[in-house]
């Protein structure tokens, strides 16, 4: 292209389609001048009014960005599609990382390509090998990553150290925790990246349906992530003052319309349906429930004696427990017979070890500490960051195992409370069975 002087005529010879080409990208180039929802109308979506809020409201006026978006998971991504491809559409994103927890990042995927057209490439080891220099982030600039990824892997965090860009993208943001014990801060590694997102991005965005745990303190340091200056060391009450009300916007869903201006759920109207238990039924529900207890209460001991993750995971195996407890009696008689096989197996190993012998099993801890990270944040509750049947398989795993007993003693204890409970499973199990088949024959 060069500069015409004045007065020079022109031939107009020039190859017509390559000027509409021209002509076209400078009119896509400013098509944000002359539409300001650009975004909507070549999208595949069709935007509820708080989406349009969201983005052409709270969102985009802000420069730079920094904002936590909590709101429904399913729309807030659909909120977070629209942002970004209105800021590509206006000339201000050319570098985009979006980070999620595992089980999300496919999800993210093909929701960008479906409804805006968005082609995001999902950082995997096969992405980083394949780069030249191991520049995996400065050859991608769309790029999703799964959040334990970045925040376990070394390399990988030094790699997007070095990187910059112009949004990131924070989903499931309130996994990034942090809390104070005393007078001393942990900070888990998943917090230590949102502050490493936060200094390598112009704009941050973190999107959460449950910003807020309850505790005062650890939001405010969840807040700390966006403005660090504003929420600076531990909070008191009665001399801080968390207002976060233009740094987040939240909607819950009696709030939520349609274009129409109708609700956009139906009133939720809950009842509790009672259902009477048989005596059988009651016995084994209270026995099963007790030592629950008795085992949450050991598990609270062992955190108060500096084994936390211990004291999770057992927890975390009650919790399991109780809640197929409630499902029939054949999920709980198989769940209590394979606890105390397992436990009869690690009574056996521990007896082994204490005659000078050796254990063959790897102790569940270990395991667990393999599979999910030592990082202190990382817990059995984090199952659902991995492929389904491998989650299951570890549910199973730590429902089997976890226990807080310390001593062959303790675990015979815990071994013959399990055989009467599955004594007493069985029996409501087959008396269920007995009245079935009584009820076949009428029919």
């Amino acid at each position: 292209m060069s500069l015409a002087t004045a007065g020079q005529s022109r031939a107009f010879d020039g190859d017509p389609e390559s000027w509409r080409v021209a002509a076209e990208a400078l009119r896509i180039r400013y098509a944000a001048l002359f539409d300001p929802m650009l975004a909507i109308g070549t999208s595949d979506l069709e935007p509820l009014p708080h989406q349009i809020r969201a983005v052409y409201g709270e969102l985009l006026p802000r420069t730079p960005l920094r904002f936590l978006l909590a709101d429904d998971p399913a729309r807030a991504r659909r909120s977070c599609g629209l942002y970004v491809k209105e800021l590509i559409l206006r000339g201000d994103l050319a570098r985009c990382l979006i980070v999620a927890p595992g089980g999300l990042v496919e999800q993210w995927q093909d929701e960008l390509w479906d409804k805006f057209g968005l082609r995001f490439e999902i950082l995997s080891r096969t992405l980083i090998d394949s780069a030249v220099e191991g520049q995996v982030f400065e050859q991608h600039p769309l790029l999703l990553a799964r959040m334990d990824q970045l925040s376990r892997n070394e390399d990988i965090t030094a790699m997007l150290e070095r990187s910059d860009w112009d949004l990131i993208v924070v989903d499931e943001a309130h996994r990034m925790s942090a809390h104070y014990f005393g007078a001393e801060l942990k900070t888990t590694k998943r917090y230590l990246l949102g502050q490493l997102l936060g200094r390598i991005t112009r704009h941050l965005l973190l999107m959460t349906a449950t910003p807020h745990s309850g505790k005062q303190e650890d939001f405010q340091l969840f807040l700390a992530l966006l403005d660090g200056d504003r929420f600076e060391g531990r909070y008191r009450d009665g001399v801080h003052t968390v207002e976060p009300g233009d740094l987040m916007r939240r909607m819950v869903k009696e709030e939520l319309l349609t274009m129409s201006g109708t609700p956009l759920f139906p009133e939720r109207r809950a009842y509790t349906v009672p259902y009477e238990l048989t005596d059988a039924e009651q016995d084994l529900y209270e026995a099963v429930t007790q030592y629950v207890r008795e085992e949450m209460n050991r598990a609270d001991r062992l955190k108060a004696e500096g084994e936390g993750r211990r004291g999770n995971t057992v927890g975390f195996a009650m919790t399991v427990l109780q809640r197929r407890l409630a499902s029939s009696p054949e999920a709980i008689l198989r769940s209590l017979e394979r606890r105390r096989d397992r436990l009869e197996k690690r009574r056996r190993e521990m007896a082994a070890v204490a005659a000078g012998g050796t254990t063959s099993e790897q102790p569940l801890q270990r395991r667990l500490d393999d599979l999910l990270g030592r990082d202190a944040e990382v817990g059995i509750d984090d199952l659902e960051d991995f492929d389904p049947a491998e989650a299951e398989e570890l549910e199973e795993d730590v429902v089997d195992a976890a226990t807080a007993a310390r001593t062959v003693a303790e675990l015979q204890i815990e071994i013959v409370q399990l055989t009467d409970l599955a004594e007493l499973a069985r029996r409501v199990r087959n008396s269920e069975l007995t009245a079935s088949g009584r009820n076949s024959v009428r029919s």
